[in-house]
């Protein structure tokens, strides 16, 4: 595949950040983006609404079905998935981007935000690819991206946010044991993570100033269009890094994606520096 014209795409928190970009490049393509993420009214600390996504995804090129959707409820997610299906006629790609963060120590995390996280990164994800998948095995070429890390055991990852970091590994355990279960039925379940920070309205909340020093969202958007149109029954079970796939396909140049230029950009969570 070269292109994702007519694909349908169903992307969890896609209002904005990185599940956003990665719809506006499909939506280049003339893909059908299905938003599902939680914003319906406009947050002062987040920009970004499924309503405004969708606007920006018609802008591009492709077409939008805005579904405010809370993946910890399995009942929303199935009844939002059979929407867009029989709106779009099938889905060929889910990409379980929504995630909650917490970089805090044990001692530091609330049970409910430990909850909170296990709910939406490891539930959402098992949820989401659990009502997608009867779809997926009807498409031509079916892809799960999950937007999760290399399961890297250095301790020092391990003991840094221990909630965090067992709920990110949940999903690239997820998704590693999906692409074994599921490469009978040619559908490719593959992680994506950022070899470096990357600037979210999110990480600015987080804090300020923080997101000067990454990349912009563009990265992993190009890296993951390189993986969702490839073939899926050659191209499953991975761990990808974003640089590593561009450079993959020859990109040597990634001062584009810079926010600051010039700047050296901070390397991510769960990836040692070479």
């Amino acid at each position: 595949m070269t292109s994702l014209k007519d694909k349908t795409l169903f992307i969890t928190g896609a209002s904005r950040g990185i599940g956003k970009e990665i719809a506006l490049r499909a939506a280049r393509d003339g893909a059908n983006i299905v938003v599902a993420a939680k914003t319906a009214e406009p947050d002062p600390r987040l920009p970004g609404t499924i309503f405004t996504a969708a606007q920006e995804i018609k802008a591009a090129g492709g077409r939008a079905l805005p579904l405010q959707v809370d993946i910890r409820d399995a009942d929303v997610v199935a009844a939002a998935v059979n929407q867009a299906a029989e709106h779009f006629g099938g889905i060929d790609i889910l990409v379980n981007n929504a995630s909650a963060i917490s970089i805090t120590r044990t001692t530091d995390t609330p049970a409910k935000r430990y909850d909170l996280m296990m709910d939406i990164n490891m539930r959402g994800t098992f949820v989401c690819s659990q009502a997608c998948i009867p779809h997926l095995k009807r498409a031509a070429n079916p892809h799960i991206l999950v937007l999760s890390p290399p399961i890297n055991l250095n301790p020092k990852w391990l003991g840094a946010h221990p909630a965090y970091t067992a709920s990110k590994y949940g999903m690239s355990l997820l998704a590693l044991g999906m692409a074994e279960e599921l490469k009978g039925d040619g559908i490719a379940v593959n992680c994506l993570w950022p070899k470096t920070i990357i600037a979210t309205s999110a990480l600015k909340v987080a804090q300020a100033g923080l997101g000067e020093m990454g990349r912009l969202p563009q990265i992993m958007a190009d890296a993951a269009y390189d993986i969702l149109t490839s073939d899926s029954r050659a191209r499953s079970g991975n761990a990808f890094v974003d640089e590593d796939v561009l450079r993959a396909r020859g990109v040597t140049d990634f001062s584009g994606y810079l926010v600051t230029p010039g700047m050296t950009p901070i390397i991510d969570l769960f990836l040692d520096v070479e």
